[in-house]
């Protein structure tokens, strides 16, 4: 059973930064393409940013040259930099597989107010 663990949320003023960290725990992580995804109420989960098995990325227009993702296999744990933070960034954010999901984590809850 997976277990994925998501952390480093908080409230921020705007221009801020945040680094989220997500560890999944009984899988062989360093296989699979992994993605943060955020959710604000009411709306579908979308997934702003993406690292494959071997590194490569992706992320949606909104969050490109703002956010980073990256990854420390050997630690199952996946990170997402935030930096110039917006109020529309605002969001319960969540990692898991690009494809085949596990059993979705709690989240960590994003505040991006003034």
């Amino acid at each position: 059973q997976v277990q994925l663990v998501e952390s480093g949320g908080g409230l921020v003023q705007p221009g801020g930064s945040l680094r989220l960290s997500c560890v999944a725990s009984g899988s062989i992580f360093d296989f699979f393409n992994m993605g943060w995804y955020r959710q604000i109420p009411g709306k579908q989960r979308e997934l702003v940013a993406g690292i494959t098995s071997g590194g490569s990325t992706n992320y949606v227009d909104s969050v490109r040259g703002r956010f980073t993702i990256s990854r420390d296999n050997a630690k199952n744990t996946v990170y997402l930099q935030m930096n110039s933070l917006k109020p529309e960034d605002t969001a319960v954010y969540y990692c898991n597989r690009r494809v085949n999901y596990y059993s979705w984590g709690q989240g960590t809850q994003v505040t991006v107010s003034s």
